[in-house]
């Protein structure tokens, strides 16, 4: 029976490490660092960087799909802290990225990767005024991540947020203070970061309400942008 499982277990080593030019087997067994014949880094890996010229070093660990970072990364100083969770598709930022001190959160980002292997792309831009309405827009791919969505940075000893930023396609749409940006939060559509079901409960301007006030029980003619008759 013994001789029996012999062939069964080298099937299996076959399968699993088949595709591994080569590798590491990890504590727990699983497989780590795999490198196919194609010289691609393959499945899970750890990757160890000592200080160099001041230089603090790191550990970082997630996912390579054909030497491509693919999905959740992090990354640690080599005290084991977190310093950085950020996610990745086709190697490009895409999605949401977080940074901290040993203190606590530092910045929070939103990236929009394009597929490097199309020309180009189509991406839909939400209506930065109107909640849930989307514009779609065909950008150049230049092999490159954009900034996209809301960006928040934070006060690490207490988490609180000292400003935002609000990016489509690498162009910046507002860069307030808290608390202003705090409410304006509340008409950006969820793609970007906000809560479109807030945006009804928005204070009306200044110049709305004095509008009302002057002309409240008059009967105003306004105009609807209709012609004709």
């Amino acid at each position: 029976m013994r001789y029996c499982l012999i062939p069964f277990l080298l099937l299996i080593y076959n399968l699993s490490f088949g595709q591994c030019k080569t590798f590491k087997i990890a504590a727990n067994g699983d497989t780590l660092n795999c490198t196919d014949f194609n010289g691609f880094k393959q499945g899970k890996w750890t990757v160890h960087v000592d200080p160099l010229r001041g230089n603090p070093g790191f550990e970082e660990e997630g996912v390579f799909k054909n030497d491509k970072k693919e999905g959740v990364w992090r990354n640690f100083n080599l005290m084991g802290d977190i310093m950085a969770v950020e996610t990745y598709r086709w190697g490009l930022k895409n999605g949401k990225s977080q940074y901290f001190t040993i203190n606590g959160i530092e910045r929070e980002e939103n990236w929009r990767a394009s597929n490097p292997n199309k020309a180009f792309d189509t991406i839909d831009v939400a209506d930065p005024m109107i909640p849930n309405k989307y514009e779609r827009v065909i950008v150049k791919v230049d092999g490159s991540s954009l900034k996209h969505g809301v960006w928040k940075y934070y006060n690490p000893m207490y988490g609180t947020v000292t400003h935002t930023e609000k990016w489509v396609l690498d162009n910046l749409q507002g860069d307030q203070p808290e608390p202003l940006a705090k409410s304006m939060d509340a008409a950006v559509p969820d793609s970007l970061g906000g809560d479109p079901k807030k945006a009804a409960s928005k204070p009306k301007p200044k110049e709305v309400e004095d509008f009302e006030k002057k002309n409240k029980g008059k009967k105003v003619k306004v105009r609807d942008g209709k012609t004709g008759g």
